[in-house]
């Protein structure tokens, strides 16, 4: 669990083709072979953050809050971790959900 994050906190993600096929924006770090689903505090930080994350240039992407228990239950049953990032992309906590 989250040091950071309270369980029915709001956070930010990405999403992508909102409205039709959409999901989530995740992330592979080839170097620890981990999928990750990144996750901003505030919707500022995931504007900027969108613009630091691998993505396919020709799909449509927009951030959303979701509830943070919502996320994490979603990220357990896909296999992805959590990562809470800055707007610049540092990584400020990784939540092994």
């Amino acid at each position: 669990m989250s040091t950071r994050i309270k369980t029915d906190q709001w956070v930010w993600v990405v999403i992508q083709d909102p409205g039709a096929d959409e999901q989530f924006l995740g992330q592979h770090d080839p170097e620890r072979n981990v999928s990750f689903i990144p996750l901003f505090l505030d919707k500022e930080a995931a504007e900027q953050g969108l613009g630091v994350l691998s993505r396919d240039r020709s799909r449509k992407y927009e951030v959303q809050a979701i509830r943070f228990d919502d996320l994490s239950e979603r990220a357990a049953e896909n296999g992805f971790l959590l990562f809470v990032l800055n707007g610049k992309g540092d990584v400020l906590e990784k939540i092994g959900v």
